[in-house]
């Protein structure tokens, strides 16, 4: 299970010395989603369940040759971002930085132990509005997008 809230930010953190990854991810089934990741030199497939702040999701490493043919058929539907991961309290912020034709999104991600945690979290203050039910924010969508 997974529990997460997502906002635009309206300005970047330092950003200096902050592990980040490079991360291309592919859509090649709407319903239910599936998407292949690289991150940095390592690949997964991510399936995913309905939902916006709770949702399921299942996530598996798989070897280079295999995500090289879910990309094939995730064809152009393609998301590519580096993400930084910074420290905030307890938890970790990971700030997205699209690439491409989404040059200029930056969305930052939180996930949380519980639902009550999420609704009580206090972001900050470089956070913009929240996006989490937002679901044109979603990568999926974000990927079949040709705009």
């Amino acid at each position: 299970m997974e529990i997460e809230r997502k906002f635009l930010v309206n300005r970047l953190p330092n950003l200096d010395g902050v592990k980040f990854s490079q991360i291309k991810q592919g859509y090649f089934s709407i319903n239910p989603e599936k998407r292949v990741r690289q991150r940095d030199d390592k690949y997964y497939v991510t399936e995913k369940g309905e939902g916006d702040m709770v949702r399921e999701e299942h996530e598996w490493e798989i070897d280079k040759v295999e995500a090289e043919e879910l990309f094939r058929m995730s064809k152009t539907y393609i998301v590519e971002k580096t993400r930084y991961y910074l420290p905030y309290g307890k938890y970790t912020v990971e700030l997205d930085v699209y690439k491409g034709r989404y040059e200029g999104l930056i969305v930052a991600e939180v996930e949380f132990e519980s639902e009550r945690e999420a609704l009580d979290f206090a972001p900050p203050l470089w956070f913009g509005n929240d996006i989490t039910k937002d679901k044109s924010y979603k990568n999926m969508v974000l990927a079949l997008n040709k705009g």
